[in-house]
């Protein structure tokens, strides 16, 4: 065990604030540290969980849940620079996926998985979803496979199974109130096609752990004998699934110390649940509360007038954030005529601001509410040549490229992955084709097997395919099980380029090298990616290398935040608020802050939904170090017209000595308050129950009405539009493409509509 020189200078719990080093002394028991923004909530976990070695408690028996790789790395390492990095190994620290799926592995014996299983990402469900709503003959744009994706998750994350899920009356009856009765069919399908392919999604590495911890009672045992001090950081974006493995794994000793900040928690449309954090002190009522109140990272008017917009919150922990920094500028506020204009009158003021301070580009950030709203910020930056970066598009692990290689990896770890088989099988082209394809998975299914049984045995299973082409799958097959019999036992870089070369996916990239910049950029990416698993390999020991299944495994778990690996670069940050979060910038410009936009339409229905967008204004407020502005547009075109705007309300929210405003806005003064608001959900959301299993389902349905064609819409008729809301149709002009509609919307009083540009949604 490691230890301190008693008469040391300094200790490293004196780096810490009053607040800070109590909360991280407090190691018994349960423990509640509620961290206002740039509060240094990170700091305090790792100190603590140094603190807990350095009293002699047992690296093994501490488990520490983040939200991201990237954030579990950065503690084990500052621990292992205070403590030693060898004790710091022996903590089990990481994202709740990651942490469940070693368990899973272990024990997937016990689940009917096989230890290898995959991780299906949501290009990969969604495939899965594809198929079978097309084997069922339904039509899939009234079952959208991201909508039925959407429900399918949201159901898990509850810890509905398919059979509870298909004999709850209340579910049957809003699938067919919102024409989608197959539901239960689809999901039950889904499950059993995964399965059998050997398959887990993200939502089912904590379905089946709660399915394990519950079925189970010896693991059960094992793993809160094991953990007998948890830690969970971000505690208020954990959804249901997650806060039962917590509770349950808590039980026997109850020493758990949660991290987190109620006015942070933004992600309810994931499955987050504000209640976790908020109902703390009833599931442990001896628990320990502390409060990180001081800011580092932002100006004292930029903090007092955060604190301003979060106290018109009605559910919240109340605390009082303060800073010692400097003053520093009000937030500013400027209006725009357009939306066109926004971007340019922002991307000027960016160079204008970086011109004068020769400060780094690395220091501006756009933050918006929709990825929608981009377009005009890039064409503005790029007509100014300033560099930007806009984050939340296709991650590296996306590109087909890369898809078509780790399909290949994913084959030779579980030859059962039936979207890697069909993914690869004819590529490079071996002149398989789609319908043999097609006869393969249908064999597979009647035989209820999986596609790779099949091709490896066609005198078991017979498939009505001719001979040559039986040989082109049989040598595939062989090539496959080459790979397999060294995933265990060869380093994951030697392993993988022979992959890359023998599948003959690196000569099909290296011959279209010719064609363009972007089969150089392909080949490019393959290289990058063989480089990373280079360095992968590189980071063992000789004794235990790393194979290409733990490099599998950890490409299988990255998160968004994990991904990027271009802060080096000085570019603009463009970025909705919910990927800022865990951010910071010298310099923010918040745009969009329009009604109907910022806060969105959708949330304007209920008290709860409305306090989420003023949490996600709060969070978005605070991302700023120095300076933040605010923009809106008077006008800003949308669904092929000019649509007016008026300002959002949170600016209404912030107190005037923290604000001002252009010469060009200063006539907002709408004195729009949420006091008193007492609204509801507006009709069409259908009750599921009081179940808290259950609730959340309904919030899924909420944007899945059926879309109807234009054409077909008549005087009378009730519809919803994506910025005015819910409306009836008073009367119909012209024809074909250039027909229209005037609606009288009762928040926005009659809008004529190019029906075309519209996509409204019938509700009769």
């Amino acid at each position: 065990m490691t230890s301190f020189v008693k008469n040391s200078p300094m200790h490293f719990l004196d780096e810490l604030n009053e607040s800070q080093r109590k909360a991280a002394e407090h190691l018994y028991g349960a423990t509640m540290v509620i961290a206002g923004a740039g509060s240094g909530k990170t700091r305090v976990l790792t100190y603590r969980i140094a603190y807990m070695i350095e009293k002699e408690i047992d690296p093994f028996n501490i488990l520490a849940l983040t939200f991201t790789n990237k954030a579990a790395r950065e503690m084990t390492e500052r621990i292992g620079s205070i403590i030693g990095g060898q004790e710091a190994k022996n903590i089990t620290m990481g994202t709740f996926h990651s942490v469940f799926s070693k368990i899973l592995r272990f024990n997937a014996d016990r689940i009917g998985f096989p230890n290898n299983f995959t991780i299906y990402d949501t290009q990969d469900s969604k495939s899965v979803l594809k198929d079978i709503i097309k084997g069922f003959k339904l039509d899939d744009k009234t079952y959208k496979p991201s909508n039925v994706f959407g429900r399918i998750s949201t159901a898990k994350n509850n810890l509905i199974s398919p059979e509870a899920y298909c004999q709850n009356p209340e579910i049957i009856l809003e699938d067919k109130q919102s024409r989608r009765p197959e539901m239960g069919r689809i999901y039950t399908s889904y499950m059993n096609r995964c399965q059998k392919s050997g398959a887990m999604d993200f939502d089912d590495l904590l379905y089946y752990t709660n399915v394990l911890l519950r079925d189970f009672p010896e693991v059960l045992h094992y793993y809160q004998h094991k953990f007998k001090y948890i830690l969970v950081d971000e505690y208020q974006d954990t959804n249901y699934a997650q806060y039962l493995i917590i509770k349950k794994l808590a039980a026997a000793y109850e020493n758990i110390c949660v991290v987190g900040d109620d006015a942070q928690s933004i992600y309810s449309f994931r499955g987050a649940n504000i209640e976790n954090i908020l109902n703390f002190r009833k599931d442990y009522p001896d628990f320990s509360l502390y409060k990180l109140e001081q800011n580092y990272r932002s100006t004292k008017n930029i903090v007092e007038a955060a604190n301003s917009i979060i106290k018109n919150n009605k559910d919240q922990i109340h605390k009082s954030v303060w800073t010692d920094n400097q003053v520093g500028n009000k937030i500013k506020v400027i209006r725009t005529p357009t939306d066109n204009e926004e971007g340019r009158t922002v991307s000027s003021m960016i160079k204008e601001k970086q011109s004068e301070t020769n400060s780094s580009y690395n220091d501006f950030a756009i933050l918006y509410r929709t990825n929608r709203q981009s377009r005009s910020f890039e064409e503005a930056l790029r007509k100014l040549n300033i560099p930007y970066k806009v984050y939340g598009g296709l991650s590296f692990y996306q590109r087909k490229e890369i898809k078509d290689l780790l399909a290949y990896f994913r084959l030779s770890a579980n030859p059962n992955d039936e979207e890697a088989l069909k993914r690869v099988i004819n590529y490079p082209k071996r002149a398989i084709g789609k319908t043999s394809i097609e006869k393969l998975i249908i064999a597979a299914n009647s035989y209820s097997t999986s596609m790779w049984e099949v091709i490896c045995d066609f005198q078991k299973y017979p498939v009505d395919i001719n001979n040559g082409t039986k040989s082109r799958i049989a040598e595939f097959a062989t090539m496959i099980k080459s790979f397999q019999s060294e995933i265990n036992n060869k380093d994951a870089f030697s392993l993988a380029e022979r992959i890359a070369r023998s599948s003959g996916i690196m000569k099909e990239l290296m011959d279209a090298k010719d064609k363009g910049p972007e089969e150089v950029e392909r080949f490019q990416n393959v290289e990058e990616l063989l480089s990373g698993i280079q360095e992968f390999s590189n980071s063992s020991d000789e004794e235990n290398p790393n194979t290409l299944a733990d490099f599998m495994l950890e490409v299988a778990l990255l998160t968004d935040a994990d991904q990027d690996k271009s802060e080096e670069i000085n570019h603009i940050s463009l970025m909705t608020i919910h990927s800022s979060k865990g951010l910071e910038f010298q310099n923010v410009f918040l745009v969009g802050m329009e009604e109907n936009l910022f806060p969105s339409q959708m949330s304007l229905h209920s008290r709860s939904d409305l306090e989420e967008e003023r949490r996600l204004f709060y969070v978005a407020i605070t991302r700023a170090m120095e300076s933040c502005t605010l923009s809106y547009a008077v006008s800003r075109f949308l669904w092929g017209q000019s649509i007016s705007c008026e300002p959002s309300r949170f600016i209404d929210e912030i107190d005037s000595k923290y604000i001002e405003f252009s010469s060009k806005s200063k006539s907002l003064g709408r004195g729009l308050s949420m006091k008193g608001f007492e609204g509801t959900r507006s009709g069409g959301l259908n009750k599921i129950s009081s179940n808290p299993n259950l609730r959340s389902l309904k919030d899924v349905s909420r944007n899945q009405k059926t879309n109807t064609d234009d054409k077909n819409i008549k005087v009378g008729f009730n519809v919803e539009h994506q910025t005015f809301g819910k409306g009836k149709v008073t009367h119909m002009e012209g024809f074909g493409a250039d027909q229209k509609a005037t609606i009288f919307f009762p928040h926005h009083g009659s809008k004529t509509i190019l029906l075309r540009f519209a996509n409204l949604q019938v509700l009769d």
